[in-house]
């Protein structure tokens, strides 16, 4: 992972502070932490969708009020959305199937209170960021920024409904320690971004130090190695575009933690690992 490729995919007028983001059938879907829309990206004529998912659906919603969806991930053709927990608010998952477009919520406060309950985490420090489903578990990945937080990773068994936390201690930029914004699963190997940002809140932003990507063993969790990407961006999602017998290519998507509602896509090229 010493070398890599970071360049500008493309950019999209009409969404901002981008937090999550997969690649399905050409198309990019993405969710905005401030923002009630799925929002549905063609790579091929650059057109735009925003896909309801609640009846009220808004952008730019005040802080205290949104649902702030952190993660999305793909699993037996429907995108799961998750909100970061971090307030009562934000204990919400939305399914999104894509074969006919339907739409279910579901609370998720009593699941993300055992996680919370398992390392004896504060309400508001629970900060869901990434999620990885497979059939038997769920893999919550937890940005431990705030002052007592834990950086880590959840599982989170769907038939026995036991949880396990395995802590993740990542590299420092600038002094502050970077902490998970995003993961995905390819093969045997789990690819995440993290971010440093000068905060001790889950809640509140701060300056940002930089984003590292790096991998994580699927089978025994652990650390294989990681790399600084930038010393300016935060980046908060990421989504497997291409995969080679030497390369893989991701995109990326950052939360610039502003109201304009223009987002810049990039590709991150590695060698394969």
């Amino acid at each position: 992972m010493e070398k890599f490729q970071l360049s500008a995919f493309t950019t999209i007028k009409g969404i901002g502070a981008t937090s999550g983001i997969v690649f399905q059938d050409n198309s990019l879907f993405i969710v905005s932490d401030n923002s009630t829309f799925l929002y549905q990206y063609n790579i091929n004529d650059k057109t735009l969708k925003k896909l309801k998912l609640f009846e009220n659906s808004q952008e730019n919603i005040a802080k205290k009020d949104k649902a702030d969806f952190e993660a999305i991930t793909l699993f037996d053709n429907k995108l799961y959305l998750f909100g970061s927990g971090s307030t009562k608010k934000r204990d919400v998952r939305v399914t999104f199937t894509l074969e006919n477009k339907e739409v279910k919520e579901k609370s998720l406060a009593k699941i993300y209170k055992r996680l919370r309950d398992t390392i004896s985490l504060a309400e508001d420090e629970l900060n869901i960021e990434g999620a990885i489903i497979t059939k038997t578990i769920i893999y919550y990945f937890q940005r431990g920024n705030g002052v007592n937080a834990q950086n880590g990773v959840f599982s989170y068994d769907k038939k026995n409904k036991t949880v396990e936390f395995v802590l993740t201690t990542l590299p420092k930029i600038n002094k502050i320690e970077a902490t998970f914004t995003d993961a995905i699963l390819i093969d045997e190997t789990i690819y995440f971004l993290a971010a440093a940002e000068n905060t001790s809140s889950t809640y509140d932003d701060g300056e940002v130090m930089g984003s590292i990507i790096g991998t994580i063993d699927f089978k025994t969790m652990k650390l294989k190695n990681y790399i600084q990407i930038s010393d300016k961006h935060k980046f908060e999602g990421l989504t497997l575009y291409k995969k080679t017998a030497t390369e893989i290519e991701l995109l990326l998507c950052e939360d610039n933690d502003s109201e304009e509602l223009v987002s810049t896509i990039y590709k991150l090229v590695l060698k394969n690992q």
